[in-house]
């Protein structure tokens, strides 16, 4: 019977070293399509498996995401595009806002705030768009700049730093 080591539990678990910024931007218009079903067609149920996908993807990259596991096993798959592997850690980071958003929009809906719910919602669309049509992660570019001042050390993501990569 194998054992199951922490490290062994971490590697099974963990967010990705690497991400393949082709699946990242796919995931990114996923999330573009499933905010703006929630705003132009009034399905705010979409926000569970919106904040349930940040969440999953933020603990383990697509293992546990619905959309990362259809973007990463089949979309990306059978598209003819050079992979571009870029770091993990500022996408997972961006993920983390993602959670921040879908997870803010639901708790105002709750409590009957539906028009603040759409403004919040409206930002996360705007930053999804941003990553998934033009390839600018705002997450990541605040990560880096929480890495330039400080906040973020320079240890989490030393690739980030490697201009070679």
């Amino acid at each position: 019977m194998a054992t199951i080591t922490a490290s062994s539990r971490r590697r099974v678990t963990a967010f990705p070293e690497t991400v393949n910024e082709v699946s990242a931007r796919l995931v990114a218009a996923g999330v573009v399509t499933m905010a703006v079903g929630i705003l132009a067609l009034g399905q705010w149920w979409i926000l569970a498996p919106l904040v349930y996908g940040f969440l999953a993807r933020v603990a383990a990259g697509p293992r546990f995401s619905p959309l990362g596991l259809l973007v990463t096993r089949v979309v990306t798959p059978s598209l003819a595009l050079e992979p571009r592997i870029v770091p993990g850690p500022p996408k997972q980071f961006a993920q983390g806002v993602g959670v921040v958003f879908s997870v803010s929009a639901s708790v105002l809906y709750l409590a009957g705030a539906s028009d603040s719910a759409s403004v919040v919602l409206g930002m996360l669309v705007f930053a999804a768009t941003l990553e998934s049509v033009f390839g600018y992660c705002l997450g990541c570019k605040v990560f880096a700049l929480l890495m330039r001042v400080g906040v973020i050390p320079e240890s989490v993501c030393e690739a980030c730093n490697d201009l070679t990569l």
